[in-house]
């Protein structure tokens, strides 16, 4: 490995990068939420990639089973979810294993950061994107994926972040949900990835093409877990599972990988399906409160019901984390919210009809004291914080902030962008505030 020669205020390693400094491109740097993710300004990212890697990467997702590249299919905008789907619903649909990353140069505000890794990412969203041969698709950056080949980029860092994924607005007109849904959980008290706007330039081999608006996210780990948590020590997990029985496979470990412990899951696995639920439901709840935030995923089930958020537990057994807090216990994360804030919904504001396979929903509904707190909660959120006003106010910065970049002095034009047509932004904006109205109405009926 190339040895690096610190001083006050660079790290440079041999034969490497003059743009290498502790701040923007080392791991002794805190990661810099303000200027990786502001929130009054669109960033501009560059990309770069070579005509032989892109070649080599559609080459690459075509033999993993993800299609070729504008083989066929549409994306299908409007803010809807795709493809429906009902509660008794199971587990994520299958899109093959992940595309290997590829080599790229990233250029942002007069620094460059080299051999970057860059992959497309997601399912249904890459499925769309990817057969219609729209450049616009989902990615992920991972800084130092390439550190055993090119050592001069060991530990390489983007002003402290490891990891970032970025959203393509796809299936979302508006282009805002991905952000304005995790800046709404957290004003609920859930903690949820950081997001931004970022404008983006990718050459592909033949110039650099612009691929509009993207929302840049906080991936899950160690970082997003110190700022909201307070503490890193717990196990992060990914799962995929309905939480009805315990499969190791089906939780993914992003950190803490060399300990082969999933206690804190198993536990709480066997604690939820306990039969004495039935026969002794106070000691159920006591014992299953031992080991799951049960109070945090009851908050997390109320907002989530009431904004509406179609992609995710209810309805497909993914795009959440877990992160056991040596305090908290065993604690929900919402992850992937772009089919947020739709009017399809999957799990009924009254929880009704949730089927058995589901039973961190099932169990909650069917027990007084949980339903009580649930009931709570929706009315808590609805009141004050998932008002017009307040929501109106957020959706109406996140829209002007990107304006210019999708309608104005930039914009978005196939086959660079999800958007059919301009227009269809255009009219998200007040589609996006009535949902809020219908939701509160449906909020009143409700609690009746």
């Amino acid at each position: 490995m190339a040895a690096c020669v610190k001083n006050t205020e660079t790290i440079t390693p041999s034969n490497s990068n003059p743009d290498w400094s502790t701040e923007s491109h080392s791991n002794d740097a805190d990661p810099n939420y303000t200027v990786v993710f502001p929130q009054d300004k669109v960033n501009t990212l560059e990309i770069s990639m070579t005509t032989a890697d892109w070649t080599a990467l559609k080459a690459d997702m075509a033999a993993k089973g993800k299609g070729t590249f504008g083989s066929g299919g549409t994306t299908q905008g409007g803010g809807g979810a795709v493809g429906g789907g009902n509660v008794g619903g199971g587990a994520a649909p299958s899109f093959g294993e992940d595309a290997d990353y590829i080599p790229v140069t990233m250029k942002f505000n007069g620094k460059e950061w080299r051999k970057v890794g860059f992959r497309p990412k997601g399912n249904s969203t890459l499925n769309a994107t990817w057969r219609a041969g729209i450049y616009k698709f989902p990615f992920r950056l991972k800084m130092d994926e390439f550190e055993d080949k090119y050592p001069e980029i060991n530990d390489q860092r983007f002003y402290g972040f490891k990891e970032l994924s970025m959203g393509a607005g796809v299936k979302d007109n508006s282009l805002i949900r991905d952000k304005v849904t995790a800046d709404i959980f957290r004003m609920a008290g859930i903690p949820a990835a950081q997001t931004a706007f970022y404008k983006v330039y990718i050459d592909f081999g033949e110039g650099k093409k612009y691929c509009g608006v993207y929302t840049m996210i906080e991936i899950i780990d160690d970082s997003m877990i110190k700022s909201q948590f307070g503490s890193k020590s717990g196990n992060i997990y990914k799962p995929e599972s309905t939480f009805q029985t315990f499969n190791q496979a089906n939780f993914e470990k992003k950190n803490n990988e060399d300990a082969a412990d999933w206690s804190d899951v198993q536990a709480s696995i066997k604690a939820l399906n306990d039969p004495i639920r039935t026969s002794n439901p106070a000691q159920w709840r006591s014992n299953l409160d031992a080991v799951f935030n049960t109070d945090h995923f009851i908050k997390w089930l109320a907002v989530n019901s009431t904004l509406v958020n179609w992609d995710t537990y209810g309805g497909m057994a993914h795009n959440h984390y877990l992160y056991n807090d040596p305090t908290k216990k065993l604690t929900w994360i919402p992850w992937d919210n772009n089919e947020a804030l739709t009017s399809q919904a999957r799990v009924q504001l009254s929880l009704a009809g949730v089927a058995n396979n589901w039973p961190l929903i099932n169990y909650i509904a069917n027990d007084p004291v949980y339903y009580a707190k649930y009931k709570a909660y929706v009315k808590d959120f609805n009141d004050n914080v998932f008002t017009t006003s307040k929501m109106n106010e957020i959706f109406d910065k996140a829209t002007t902030l990107i304006t210019p970049y999708v309608n104005g002095t930039e914009k978005e034009v196939a086959p660079y962008s999800n958007l059919t047509n301009t227009a269809n932004f255009t009219a998200a904006l007040p589609i996006l505030k009535q949902h809020v109205v219908s939701r509160n109405q449906a909020v009143s009926a409700f609690l009746k």
